[in-house]
């Protein structure tokens, strides 16, 4: 059965159980809650990642996280003002550009070439993650070596590392306290838990995003949409763990521009919500395999961002990190 036809399935097995209404807020854990292992989170991980939820749980006050993420950010503007000559090398095009550096690749909702963001792909977790030929060929875009621009911007990678290797560690605490909350349910076998998963896989993608400023009027540029920046999408993998924003102008950081701007989450009533959390948190969104994993207990949201308009707007840019935990190959 195909994920589609999967998750319509489960749709259909849990609609809104409760009966009660849809969450319109980010719902934040403190990080120490969920280090301690012996803490009961089902609540909350049903109010966040349940059927009347966002798929999106924020865990703040996380050690070391404000300055690695200030690190890793600052240097997504640093990466996109590189040489053309220089990202080019950077350029990993047997892996469809999901290693290296990737810049007007991919399509927009429209179908034109996406020319608004550029992303640099690595996996922050191991740097060869398998040397079989055959697995590399079939599995282009996760089994091939990261690249990195150790000549021309060496401080990317122990910074991309640093905070993709946090986001990493924090998420699987999220993951056993799902996995302790889905046995509740129905009993777990170890191989199908998210957190063994997860530990296992060599399979993790991060992505430093850099959305270039508008330097024309909204309309020249076509941004009108609510998911103007980027399109409406849903995961795939397990778990997401995403950086706040950082806008940038003229190379200094700044408060965003347009309260409006930003990370948007469609609910299962069709309604769509901003989704906002603190500076210093980060944020997790469920994906399709973990929907599926979890028989339909857990829902994956689609989402887009919504690029600033206005005055204030021109010349901002905006620099984000997605981690992408996943099943192995």
């Amino acid at each position: 059965m195909s994920i589609r036809a999967t998750l319509g399935a489960l749709l259909k097995a849990n609609p809104n159980p409760k009966g009660v209404g849809y969450l319109n807020q980010t719902l934040t854990l403190k990080y120490i809650d969920g280090k301690d292992k012996t803490n009961d989170l089902s609540e909350k991980l049903e109010t966040g990642f349940g059927a009347n939820g966002l798929g999106i749980i924020a865990i703040s006050h996380v050690p070391k996280y404000p300055v690695l993420r200030k690190n890793l950010l600052e240097l997504s503007h640093s990466l996109a003002a590189l040489p053309e000559e220089a990202k080019k090398d950077l350029e990993d095009a047997d892996s469809r550009y999901s290693f290296g550096w990737s810049h007007g690749k991919e399509k927009l909702e429209s179908g034109q070439p996406d020319k608004f963001k550029g992303s640099f792909y690595a996996n922050p977790i191991v740097d060869v993650p398998t040397i079989d030929e055959g697995l590399i060929k079939r599995y282009l875009s996760y089994c091939r070596p990261n690249l990195w621009p150790r000549d021309t911007l060496p401080e990317l990678e122990p910074a991309f590392k640093d905070l993709g290797r946090l986001i990493f560690n924090v998420g699987l605490l999220l993951a056993y306290h799902c996995d302790k909350y889905v046995s509740k349910q129905s009993p777990l076998n170890e191989v199908h838990k998210l957190e063994v998963m997860l530990g296992r896989s060599l399979c993790h993608k991060g992505r430093l995003l850099h959305y270039f400023p508008a330097v024309q009027s909204d309309r020249d540029q076509n941004i009108d949409g609510i998911s103007s920046w980027c399109g409406w999408h849903t995961d795939h993998g397990s778990l997401t763990g995403l950086t706040c924003a950082m806008y940038m102008k003229d190379g200094s950081p700044l408060a965003c521009p347009d309260n409006t701007a930003g990370l948007y989450i469609r609910t299962r009533s069709s309604a769509v919500v901003k989704a906002i959390y603190g500076e210093h948190d980060i944020a997790y969104q469920v994906g399709e395999a973990t929907e599926i994993l979890s028989k339909g207990l857990f829902h994956a949201t689609p989402h887009c961002v919504k690029t600033p308009r206005g005055d204030k707007a021109h010349g901002v840019e905006r620099n984000t990190f997605a981690l992408f935990m996943q099943p192995n190959w």
